[in-house]
């Protein structure tokens, strides 16, 4: 899963500002320790992506002080890269600008 990477720096790593998990996140469990609470968090997927489980990620975004979770309509997993045929200009635009004021808020 590709936020796996960027899940594990910050849930792991000291002095992390804060995550942003696009299409996918896992249990705090599989690094060993639960979501830091002060670590803002911010995870993002299609409502219907067969490769999110949103219990997981609605938990994950509980264990966080300040955690969000934001699902898109359909089924497109990587539907903000540009370079795949998931592709979703709208839900893309949806995404970059909560993206852009959820870093904005930081």
């Amino acid at each position: 899963m590709g936020a796996a990477p960027a899940q594990l720096l910050a849930q792991t790593r000291a002095g992390a500002a804060g995550a942003l998990l696009m299409h996918g996140c896992l249990p705090s469990s599989a690094f060993g320790t639960e979501w830091p609470a002060a670590v803002p968090l911010s995870v993002h997927g299609a409502e219907d992506d067969p490769s999110i489980d949103f219990h997981v990620a609605r938990e994950l975004v509980d264990e966080a002080a300040d955690g969000e979770l934001w699902m898109y309509p359909g089924s497109r997993h990587l539907f903000a890269d540009i370079g795949l045929p998931d592709y979703d200009p709208v839900l893309a635009h949806h995404l970059m600008t909560r993206v852009v004021a959820w870093l904005d808020g930081r």
